[in-house]
C-alpha cells in the first residue's frame, strides 16, 4: 500500500530500527527491492534521484513505482531523492510520490531555508512529507570517493536545529561522515554528532551514503538516532556483479536471463541491509 513517509518512519521511531531507502532507477532493482521487502513484511521506501533523470525519466518510472507501491502487501513510501528545483519537486507531487527530498545544502543557509520552505508549502498542497538537507554529503553515486573529502562539511547540529525550526520540514539529512557512492577509505561516523543533532532538532534523521558503512557502524548510527538509510551503490552493484558471473558460467542467449539474475543478486543484497537497518 502507498503511504506516507512519516507513517513509514514513525514505524521505524516505534520499534528503534531504521526503514531503508533504496534508489529505484530501473524496474529490476524496483522489483528486487519490493521483493525483499514483502519477504520480510516490513515497510520500504522507493526512491528515484533527480540525477537518474538521465538512466529513466520520472514521467516513465514514477506511475511505475506508485502503481507498485499501491499493489505492495507492505507499506511503501515513494518519494524523491535529492530534488534539484521546484519544478521537478512538483513534476514528482503531480505523479504521485508521497514525499520529497529537496537538496539545497549546497546553497548558502537563507537560501536553502528559502527553497526548502517553498517545498514544503507547496507539498502541504499534496499532503505530501519532506525531507531536506543541511551540511553537505559529497558525490554522487556510482563514483569513487575518499571519506576525508567530507572532513569539513560536517552538519553543525544547532545550525541543524535553526534549520527545521525555519523550513518545517518533517525529516532531516545531515552530514555526520559519509557519502554518496563507493568508499577509497573507511567511513568516519560521528555518533556524537548524530546524538546531539537528533536531541536539539526532534525530527528523524537521514543517512544518505548508506552502501559500504560497516554493520557495525550502521547500526550504532541506528542506535544513535538515525531513522532512514539511503541505499543504492553496492545494491546495484550486486546485480552487475551477478550477471558478470552468469555470462562467464553460460552461453547466455536472452536478455531477460541477465536481467533475472540481476533481480536475484539485488534482492539479496537488500534483505542483508534491511536486516541490518532492523538491527536483527
Amino acid at each position: 500500500m502507498l503511504v506516507s513517509m512519516n507513517q513509514v518512519l514513525k514505524s521505524a521511531e516505534d520499534r528503534q530500527c531504521c526503514i531503508g531507502a533504496f534508489d529505484t532507477p530501473s524496474l529490476e532493482i524496483l522489483m528486487a527491492v519490493l521483493k525483499a521487502a514483502e519477504k520480510r513484511n516490513e515497510p520500504v521506501i522507493v526512491q528515484h534521484a533527480q540525477l537518474h533523470e538521465c538512466e529513466i525519466p520520472i514521467d516513465v518510472i514514477g506511475p511505475i513505482m506508485v502503481r507498485m507501491a499501491e499493489d505492495a502487501l507492505i507499506p511503501v513510501c515513494v518519494m524523491l531523492d535529492h530534488g534539484e528545483d521546484i519544478a521537478y519537486v512538483k513534476k514528482a507531487l503531480s505523479l504521485g510520490f508521497s514525499a520529497v527530498m529537496i537538496d539545497g545544502s549546497s546553497l548558502p543557509y537563507e537560501e536553502n531555508v528559502r527553497l526548502t520552505r517553498a517545498v514544503t508549502d507547496l507539498a502541504k498542497e499534496y499532503n505530501a512529507d519532506v525531507e531536506a538537507e543541511i551540511g553537505i554529503v559529497t558525490g554522487h553515486e556510482g563514483r569513487v570517493y575518499d571519506i576525508r573529502d567530507v572532513s569539513e562539511a560536517y552538519t553543525e547540529p544547532e545550525l541543524a536545529a535553526r534549520f527545521v525550526k525555519d523550513t518545517g520540514i518533517d525529516a532531516l539529512a545531515a552530514s555526520v561522515g559519509t557519502v554518496h557512492g563507493f568508499y577509497a577509505t573507511k567511513p568516519k561516523l560521528d555518533f556524537e554528532r548524530i546524538k546531539r543533532i537528533r536531541e536539539l532538532t526532534g525530527v528523524p534523521l537521514v543517512m544518505h551514503g548508506g552502501s559500504g558503512v560497516s554493520v557495525e557502524d550502521t547500526q550504532m548510527a541506528i542506535r544513535c538516532g538515525i531513522r532512514k538509510i539511503n541505499y543504492f551503490s553496492y545494491m546495484s552493484n550486486a546485480g552487475v556483479k551477478a550477471v558478470k558471473k552468469l555470462l562467464e558460467e553460460q552461453d547466455v542467449k536472452y536478455f531477460h536471463e541477465l536481467a533475472n539474475a540481476a533481480i536475484l543478486a539485488m534482492e539479496e543484497d537488500v534483505l542483508h541491509a534491511m536486516a541490518m537497518f532492523a538491527l536483527d
